[in-house]
């Protein structure tokens, strides 16, 4: 097939409201409205391509590590299969097993990585496999290419400085919203475009970017986001790229109000794939 679109009910590494597990579940509900051809970006994804809801990875709810194991585990095996994947989440946690089997197949990645949040914290009580670790573990592992790394949608508080310090030496660059403020979406797509180049492109989306307003049902959700339709824009631009594969995530349907941020991610994943 060429994509497989597959969810992972897992949320064992959520730091605050928890709830993702059931965000495979919802997003799917929430993409009864979505019809075959894609105007916006002139692509009849189901027409030309062969895509299938792979069903769900079942995953270990009271292990992380075991966890992990089985969702990398799948994702090799949905590989050997698909020409590429689009995982539903799920908490963020699912990012690292998603690229270490990303990363057997191509080699380093370059990660186009869409959240509030960093996510290169080093711990959170100790823990080294959390929502907000995944990237540092990703970097540490060698799955992602250092060169051409980045993160768009970035605000909110952070613990210190050494925060934004760590994130530079482990690869990734910084398009934070107040830049988007400054430069636009166009300008966004720019930036995008020359940190990735032609390298093999992983996106990763955390529903968070979105502000509030247009996904409220999230665990950790952050003031002065995107909109839904900034991101569906950036999202349509990916198509310039060598793009392999994406996972959308933390969407957490028991926040959620009329399906707002279920149907944002639907979308999302309606215009990757239309990018793939």
């Amino acid at each position: 097939m060429n994509v497989a679109i597959v969810g992972i009910p897992f949320d064992a590494g959520a730091s605050y409201r928890p709830g993702a597990r059931f965000g495979p579940a919802h997003v799917r509900q929430s993409s009864r409205l979505l019809r075959p051809y894609n105007p916006a970006a002139d692509v009849s994804s189901f027409e030309k391509y062969q895509v299938a809801d792979a069903g769900d990875i079942a995953v270990n709810p009271f292990d992380i590590g075991e966890a992990l194991a089985d969702i990398e585990r799948a994702s090799r095996e949905l590989h050997e299969r698909a020409e590429r994947v689009i995982s539903i989440g799920g908490d963020h946690t699912i990012a690292l097993p998603l690229l270490r089997a990303m990363a057997a197949k191509h080699g380093p990645i370059s990660v186009v990585h869409f959240d509030a949040h960093l996510d290169t914290w080093n711990t959170y009580f100790g823990a080294r496999y959390t929502h907000g670790t995944p990237f540092r573990r990703a970097s540490e592992e060698g799955l992602i290419d250092r060169e051409g790394s980045m993160h768009v949608g970035v605000r909110g508080p952070l613990y210190s400085t050494k925060d934004l310090e760590d994130d530079a030496d482990l690869g990734f660059e910084i398009f934070s919203t107040i830049e988007l403020d400054d430069i636009g979406v166009k300008g966004a797509i720019e930036k995008i475009a020359e940190r990735v180049g032609d390298r093999p492109m992983y996106v990763s989306v955390d529903i968070d970017v979105l502000d509030p307003a247009h996904a409220p049902g999230t665990g950790t959700p952050e003031a002065g986001g995107l909109t839904s339709r900034e991101l569906l824009a950036i999202l349509r631009s990916l198509r310039q790229r060598n793009f392999v594969g994406a996972d959308v995530v933390e969407v957490s349907p028991v926040y959620d109000h009329a399906e707002i941020t279920g149907i944002a991610a639907a979308h999302i994943i309606y215009e990757l794939l239309g990018a793939m």
